[in-house]
């Protein structure tokens, strides 16, 4: 068994690694340099995320999304705070209780079926600020694209950041597909995170093509003043950080995370246009990103995911996700929607 899988459906992570990317990380490959992050690779990674996303911003490199949201959080709370994210959040669903054990905090969630959250969602936690007895709400945090697929525009970031900051707490933002939201959006990555009030971004590059590798970015600098120590303490500290700094430079040279996340997004919307009209399909949610949701009939699902495995979302409600990469091609959908449309004759 070679370990490989037929292309599916079930995750962007289940996607290989960008050859541009692969290539960049080869052209470090060379002899010795510093470890640790000085380097002067991992500087001029540095300094195109300084050009991304502001001359102000800090911004250092770690292994994974959930090390990303984990250090992020514990970066900007106390143990005896909380924070506030919907209830389909990855950090609440599918990171093991790891924001909770590192941070301390309490996760204090809002039940929403678009996956996005409002300042009225958030207003009835106000009312634990200052009592003793409570955990103290101090970040609330968004992801983008949601969890369901859905996008935040500018404007709704906006109010929400105002929001928190009118009552003292700060904004995380978990940015595993932020990629593929600002293609959506057709909007630079800026104007969607630090340009719309987010105080600390957990910046995806895996799910769009990376090998590894995840940036922690501080749109107020003087927040990630102790990061680094987070960071080692965390054990997210690469000694051979020259290979992920490689890998963000050529993310962002001629536009590779755009235009991988434009593809990606655009195999999810084909994807879609092939299966709505098969009898027995609904497509439950917009499709805004590179997920699709969609209700099929209960003993399709495992006929199905034979050929194209992917992820049922609700067993209840027998909703199933699938999720397109920068490498789906129209022939993994036209294939899948073929066999989708056989099995449901």
């Amino acid at each position: 068994m070679n370990g490989t899988v037929k292309k599916g459906f079930a995750s962007d992570n289940n996607s290989g690694v960008h050859p541009e990317v692969l290539e960049a990380m080869a052209d470090v490959n060379r002899g010795h340099t510093v470890a640790y992050g000085d380097d002067a690779y991992t500087e001029a990674a540095r300094e195109t995320f300084r050009q991304v996303f502001g001359e102000d911003i800090d911004v250092f490199f770690v292994f994974t999304g959930t090390g990303a949201n984990v250090l992020s959080l514990q970066a900007l709370t106390r143990s005896y705070q909380a924070v506030v994210c919907a209830k389909t959040a990855h950090i609440h669903e599918d990171e093991c209780g790891a924001p909770e054990k590192f941070t301390g905090c309490k996760l204090l969630t809002i039940p929403t079926e678009t996956g996005k959250i409002t300042p009225d969602g958030v207003r009835p936690f106000l009312h634990s600020i200052g009592f003793e007895h409570h955990a103290q709400p101090a970040v609330v945090s968004i992801t983008q694209a949601t969890e369901v697929g859905t996008v935040y525009r500018p404007d709704e970031i906006r109010d929400l950041t105002d929001f928190a900051h009118d009552h003292g707490m700060r904004v995380h933002m978990d940015g595993a597909r932020i990629c593929n939201a600002a293609a959506a959006l057709d909007l630079p990555l800026r104007d969607v995170t630090g340009d719309a009030g987010v105080d600390v971004l957990s910046f995806g590059g895996t799910k769009n093509g990376l090998m590894y590798g995840e940036a922690v970015v501080f749109f107020d600098a003087s927040l990630g003043e102790n990061f680094r120590y987070i960071r080692k303490q965390g054990t997210q500290l690469a000694s051979k950080m020259r290979f992920m700094a490689a890998q963000f430079q050529a993310f962002f040279s001629n536009d590779l995370w755009l235009r991988s996340a434009r593809h990606a997004n655009r195999m999810a919307r084909l994807l879609a246009e092939r299966v709505a009209d098969i009898p027995g399909v609904r497509i439950t949610r917009e499709v805004e990103a590179n997920g699709v949701f969609a209700v099929l009939p209960r003993e399709s699902i495992p006929v199905l995911q034979e050929s194209f495995f992917f992820y049922v979302w609700d067993e209840e409600r027998s909703e199933v996700r699938w999720m397109t990469s920068f490498d789906t091609t129209e022939e993994d959908i036209n294939g899948f929607s073929d066999l989708l449309r056989k099995t449901l004759d």
